[in-house]
């Protein structure tokens, strides 16, 4: 992979690294290697112009003059600068996924599935902007849509959980994707009722059980007959 910048600002003072990319985002998912990312063993105000920065100042900064920590600190807690190509594959990878996410839960109003050049094909003709959010979140967007211009619906189902206490916070965020009604208990716990695709339940559940140690309680609340 090319070689980039990557940079941070304290107190209003600018720090960069230059680093090999591909090694740098391992490192900023946790895994990678510091010595194989970074390409300059130096810490610049402006790398293409070569302007280190003294040793005090990184000790002011960062609380230690150890260059391949500090590194690790920038890339991490920073902004990794990601060439045109990345991003447009970056970008791409983000499509698919969406793309096969709608493939896997979308039927026609006959509730046959459709072809992935069927959907390649709406999805362009709605002209979406795909941005950076989960691909489960763009794809209630675009499901949206493409109801405008195809007959497409989604087979979702309908579950209430409870939520601890304690781990509200966490996943609260990941409730309102799919979140139909909320009740506030007594004793702090969060009740919620949420319409969910099911293709996308396992990975759901998996979510927040990882999130609340197992400790939500959850049914499947069936349409009465």
């Amino acid at each position: 992979m090319p070689n980039v910048e990557a940079r941070i600002k304290i107190k209003g003072k600018h720090y960069e690294i230059v680093v090999d990319l591909d090694e740098a985002l391992k490192i900023k998912n946790n895994k990678g290697n510091i010595l194989s990312a970074l390409q300059s063993a130096n810490i610049y105000t402006d790398s293409k112009k070569g302007n280190i920065i003294p040793q005090k100042d990184l000790i002011e900064a960062f609380g230690t003059s150890d260059i391949y920590e500090i590194a690790k600190k920038i890339i991490i807690s920073g902004e990794i600068q990601k060439t045109q190509e990345y991003r447009d594959e970056e970008k791409e990878r983000k499509i698919n996924q969406i793309i096969s996410l709608i493939i896997r839960n979308a039927s026609d109003q006959h509730g046959r599935p459709y072809t992935e050049e069927r959907i390649r094909s709406a999805v362009h003709d709605i002209h979406y902007h795909f941005d950076n959010r989960p691909p489960e979140q763009q794809m209630q967007e675009i499901i949206k849509k493409l109801k405008e211009i195809i007959p497409i619906k989604i087979e979702t189902k309908k579950i209430k959980i409870i939520i601890p206490a304690q781990h509200t916070g966490k996943v609260y965020s990941i409730l309102n994707e799919y979140k139909e009604s909320e009740e506030w208990m007594s004793n702090g716990n969060l009740q919620a009722v949420l319409n969910i695709p099911a293709g996308l339940i396992i990975d759901f559940y998996d979510k927040l059980n990882s999130l609340t140690h197992g400790s939500v309680q959850s049914e499947e609340i069936k349409d009465k007959v």
